[in-house]
């Protein structure tokens, strides 16, 4: 079956003659020790520093993150098993690691989207003075998707020798999935890791920052006590004194731009959104595997909550490759409904539309100016 004949699902017109890669013709699989070797900043965030991060001058609370999270990451040079051995299976029994210092041992970083959180955590991860080895970095999904591959105490005993761990968008909207890190989370802080984290709002919950932050330490229970939090206020920084949107291009630039793309993909936007429910969220990242752009022929309104929220993670995985997105069809801003942009997942849509429209922005290259 070639690329452009997988391209199209059921009810959808297969783009002829696309020679060009395809998203759905792509079923991955990935093995539970890749998981755990990818959990360390993605390739957008591989070379942010604090140095890097350019504050809003309108926004103290942004300067005073940076110098918080500096003496954070400067506090975590001192080993706590440097004095007490090694540990014990799990961190438990005779050579149990030393107990935890007095004071917070976490901080949470609380802030509406394009704020810099993950820049932020990105930063705190590189500048902790450990091997990467033992500093662990992922989104709450993939935090899950791990604890499901290699099972709760076989987690456990993969990141207790950790120094610090780094969950970014810890998700609050599901109670199933939080109960279970905030477990783990108990099992690495009595190791003696250090965490951070940022998060997501609960459904229902229309603030774009604040509550998240009473959310949070309400939801992980008795780990509150070890964390910090870190309001950081401020706009977008992705539409920050940057022009609109690139406006979408038609089928045929499209088209034509992915053929002469290499590396490029091409796909019927309805036919992705049935492949994504074919193929498991944590294997999104693998699905984008070696991609220079993402074309996308007839973007329009999506359908219905579950396929928006895939969707979401397609979005946030490109955007942690910095893979293009060139599309025709309608713009991205008019991908969720106005009951979904008003519901309890609308941070999750307004952060993939952010996310999206500087990938079209990165894609707008591709197209040659007449």
């Amino acid at each position: 079956m070639s690329p452009s004949s997988s391209a199209a699902g059921p009810g959808s017109t297969p783009i002829a003659g696309a020679d060009p890669l395809s998203l759905c013709a792509r079923e991955p699989h990935v093995p539970a020790d890749r998981l755990v070797a990818e959990m360390v900043p993605p390739p957008r965030f591989d070379s942010v520093r604090f140095g890097t991060y350019v504050p809003d001058p309108d926004q103290p609370s942004q300067h005073e993150a940076v110098r918080v999270l500096e003496e954070f990451a400067t506090g975590l040079g001192t080993d706590p098993g440097a004095s007490g051995g090694r540990r014990g299976f799990l961190g438990f029994g005779r050579s149990r690691a030393p107990k935890t210092p007095a004071g917070p041992r976490g901080v949470y970083l609380d802030g509406g989207y394009g704020v810099g959180k993950t820049h932020l955590l990105a930063s705190l991860w590189h500048a902790t003075p450990a091997e990467p080895s033992r500093k662990a970095f992922g989104t709450f999904v993939e935090l899950t998707n791990l604890v499901g591959a290699l099972g709760f105490q076989q987690t456990v005993r993969t990141l207790s020798g950790h120094r610090l761990l780094c969950i970014d968008e810890f998700e609050l909207d599901d109670p199933g999935d939080t109960v279970l890190v905030s477990s783990l989370l108990a099992r690495l802080v009595e190791a003696g890791v250090a965490l951070a984290a940022t998060s997501n709002t609960l459904p229902g919950k229309l603030g774009e920052g604040r509550f998240a932050a009473v959310d949070f330490l309400r939801e992980i229970q008795g780990l509150s006590a070890h964390f910090r939090t870190l309001r950081i206020d401020g706009e977008d920084y992705r539409h920050r004194g940057l022009p609109e949107a690139p406006a979408p291009h038609t089928d045929e630039q499209v088209t034509q731009a992915a053929r002469a793309t290499a590396g490029a993909s091409l796909d019927d936007f309805g036919a992705l959104l049935d492949h994504l429910a074919r193929v498991h969220p944590s294997r999104y990242g693998a699905l984008t595997d070696d991609l220079a752009a993402v074309c996308l022929t007839g973007v329009r309104p999506v359908p219905d909550q579950s396929t928006a929220l895939r969707l979401v993670v397609l979005a946030d995985r490109l955007y942690d490759r910095e893979v293009p997105v060139l599309a025709s069809g309608l713009p991205f801003d008019q991908l969720f409904g106005e009951d979904m942009l008003k519901g309890g997942y609308r941070k999750k849509y307004f952060r993939a539309i952010s996310r999206l429209t500087a990938l079209a922005r990165d894609a707008a290259h591709l197209v040659e100016a007449p």
